[in-house]
């Protein structure tokens, strides 16, 4: 039993949901995994994880929470924690404070790109850096923006999936399948795009396809560079595993930017500033942990 307050924390996917109870240097004393059924099996499943956790482990002092989206994370809004938009059927309307709210702990809520950014810039390769852009290319295509260890935002988190690339149609006839844009990058780049262009994923295609999809992900990568400054991008997801494909990015970002930028951190080939995570599929629950170590101390 821990004599101080635990960190409840959640990585809410589109898929799966995997939930922590761990202290607040970041042990992990229970943790599970469920699948993403509507709020009205996910909520009461996710309660009765916490009770049975608290009650063998301790009383949560606060909880984090690393979610997909679309989800209203401004702090002072009076429906924050709530999702908006999303596509996801039954989940519109829905509000994590509804099943956490019962344990009278504060509650930060980020998107899950955010708290995979903020894991990989405390235990991955966002190590030593001020600033770190993190982009994820898979189901969707999603960056969160961490400074100092705090993810940025406006008046809603950012979404740099559906910024529209440059694209020349003879040789991407391809019209995209985004539903509100068509040809930005999720549209054109992400796993079911490219699974309905070519009816094969990434990594069974070849070089060709491969200088096409990097191409629009370094458009993004350079994007990032110059609106941000970022000390490092960090591109992690299911498309970005396909051999090649990342030194496909450096190369033609680095094309993009054509020296523009000059600084140490962007490197010669860009081998150390555009990389893979380090943390794999743990950056998002690292992440949420940090983010209930915020909420404790934010109260």
């Amino acid at each position: 039993m821990s004599s101080d307050g635990l960190i409840g924390a959640v990585e809410a996917g589109g898929t799966k949901f995997v939930l922590a109870l761990a202290t607040q240097a970041g042990e992990v004393l229970a943790r599970t995994r469920m699948p993403t059924n509507s709020p009205v099996e996910t909520w009461p499943a996710m309660q009765a994880f916490f009770t049975q956790a608290s009650a063998e482990h301790g009383p949560i002092a606060a909880f984090g929470v690393a979610s997909f989206g679309p989800i209203d994370i401004d702090p002072a809004s009076p429906a924050y924690g709530t999702f908006t938009t999303t596509p996801k059927p039954g989940w519109s309307g829905a509000r994590f404070h509804e099943a956490l709210g019962g344990f009278g702990a504060p509650i930060m809520v980020d998107t899950d790109v955010n708290g995979a950014a903020i894991g990989e810039w405390m235990e991955g390769a966002g190590q030593g850096c001020r600033t770190l852009a993190y982009t994820t290319i898979g189901t969707g295509i999603g960056t969160g923006v961490v400074h100092n260890g705090r993810s940025l935002m406006g008046i809603s988190h950012f979404e740099s999936g559906h910024i529209v690339p440059p694209r020349d149609a003879v040789r991407d006839p391809f019209p995209g399948i985004c539903p509100y844009h068509g040809d930005c990058l999720e549209g054109l780049a992400c796993g079911p795009a490219i699974e309905r262009r070519w009816g094969k994923s990434l990594d069974q295609l070849g070089a060709e396809e491969i200088n096409l999809i990097a191409g629009y992900i370094a458009h993004l990568a350079a994007t990032l560079v110059l609106l941000h400054m970022p000390d490092r991008l960090i591109f992690g997801g299911g498309v970005m595993k396909a051999p090649g494909l990342v030194e496909a990015v450096r190369r033609e970002t680095a094309s993009r930017l054509n020296g523009y930028v000059s600084h140490p951190r962007l490197d010669e080939g860009l081998n150390s500033y555009i990389v893979t995570p380090g943390l794999g599929d743990d950056a998002g629950i690292t992440g949420a942990i940090e983010l209930g170590r915020q909420a404790l101390a934010t109260g």
